[in-house]
């Protein structure tokens, strides 16, 4: 608040060369990463490790102090442009294990967590690796959130010592849907065709996820178990599409490591046994997808080429994405009983350009592990398909005014 003195000095606390991690997404303890954005400049140089980043705190950061992050998501993607973030490139479940393993460490910690009436601490919006980060930090600075969710599954260990405690100034971080627009629509309509009844669905942040689990309304049976959850998924649950009850796992339990949504989500997840935020090492498993029925990975792209290779991670040798957990989930789905795995992306880009080329310039998901790319052009089913069918189907669901130039890159190669 203007005028207010600064919930914690972080002058000596900080050291030379320091790696600070906090919490990613909905979980950034605003309260802290506010204070020590303010205080940057007055402190010895120090890297922060950031995941996905939808506040605008690092929007304006001292220059002695740089950025770590495994993808380029939200506006994380400032930082990225102004050559000041470094990006991890790593499976989101191997980037979490690599916490647990020790091959990251964290200097300090700053995290948000909720409190229950007798004590009790969660961390509420997020299970990932700054549980592990935390236990052999040299500081952990927990800010406590009235306003956050008290999540099952996420619950703090009690091994895990917080030195310094702070009360939260602000709400959560809220991230609202963003409005669809007839392409997303188009694009759900196809996706939803290859999502049967019974159903356990994963999916990402974007219009296009948003639209395909808009478009389920009328699907019975479904179940959720994904690397996030947003306000989409209480809309289902809420009219009967998700029962959760077919999963042939964690029967009537809602499954997710994150939870990114606005308060209307924050509270329906509030000391709600139905839904889980379990720790990645459970929900990004392989072990665990396979046991799963009928789980469909709806996941986006960048780019994918005519062979079915998928990029998420960069476009003209710029990181503008990540690989996040979109390896994880296409095997886990591809593993499971009736599984599928859908990479689903306008066929054009905002410019104009095709999505859909000849060869992905970095290659996130293989070729092999793909299954259905949907455009709003239609479904390009690649499983089993040698290349030249593949190109063919590819083809099919690009933007029309490119598909000359595609097919052309086709005969040229031969």
């Amino acid at each position: 608040m203007p005028g207010d003195t600064a919930p914690i000095d972080f002058a000596g606390l900080i050291q030379d060369g320091d790696l600070v991690v906090c919490g990613q997404a909905t979980a950034e303890p605003l309260t802290l990463t506010e204070a020590l954005v303010a205080q940057a400049a007055q402190l010895p140089r120090f890297r922060m490790l950031v995941g996905p980043v939808f506040s605008e705190t690092f929007s304006a950061c001292a220059p002695n102090v740089s950025f770590l992050s495994y993808g380029v998501i939200g506006n994380a993607r400032r930082l990225a442009k102004a050559g000041r973030l470094d990006v991890i490139p790593s499976n989101y479940s191997d980037f979490c294990a690599d916490f647990a393993a020790c091959r990251h460490r964290a200097d300090m910690v700053l995290v948000q967590l909720a409190e229950a009436a007798d004590g009790r601490l969660s961390a509420s919006l997020s299970n990932d690796y700054v549980i592990d980060a935390a236990r052999r930090a040299r500081l952990v600075i927990a800010e406590i959130n009235p306003d956050a969710p008290f999540s099952f599954g996420a619950e703090w260990p009690e091994d895990v010592p917080i030195h310094v405690r702070v009360a939260a100034r602000r709400a959560p971080v809220e991230l609202p849907s963003a409005p669809l627009d007839d392409v997303s629509r188009r694009i759900a309509a196809h996706a939803a065709g290859l999502i049967a009844d019974g159903s356990t669905l994963q999916f990402g942040v974007g219009r296009t996820p948003d639209a395909i689990l808009s478009s389920l309304s009328h699907a019975r049976n479904l179940g959720i178990h994904s690397g996030l959850i947003n306000d989409a998924v209480v809309d289902l649950i809420e009219r009967g599409a998700v029962t959760n009850a077919a999963k042939g796992i964690d029967a009537g339990i809602t499954v997710t490591n994150q939870v990114i949504g606005t308060a209307r989500l924050y509270r329906f997840v509030h000391q709600n046994r139905a839904v889980a935020v379990r720790p990645t090492s459970y929900t990004h498993a392989q072990s665990v997808l396979a046991r799963i029925n009928r789980l469909v990975a709806i996941n986006s792209a960048l780019q994918v080429g005519l062979d079915g290779a998928v990029n998420s991670e960069t476009l003209n040798g710029i990181s503008i994405g990540a690989i996040g957990g979109q390896l994880d989930f296409v095997r886990g789905a591809n593993a499971s009983s009736a599984g599928r795995a859908i990479i689903a992306l306008p066929a054009a880009a905002p410019d104009g350009s095709s999505r859909i080329v000849a060869h992905v310039e970095t290659v996130t998901t293989p070729r092999a592990d793909v299954d259905a790319i949907v455009t709003e052009w239609g479904v390009a089913e690649l499983r089993g398909c040698g290349l030249a069918e593949r190109a063919r189907r590819m083809i099919a669901i690009a933007a029309p005014e490119h598909r000359d130039a595609l097919a052309a890159s086709v005969h040229h190669r031969k």
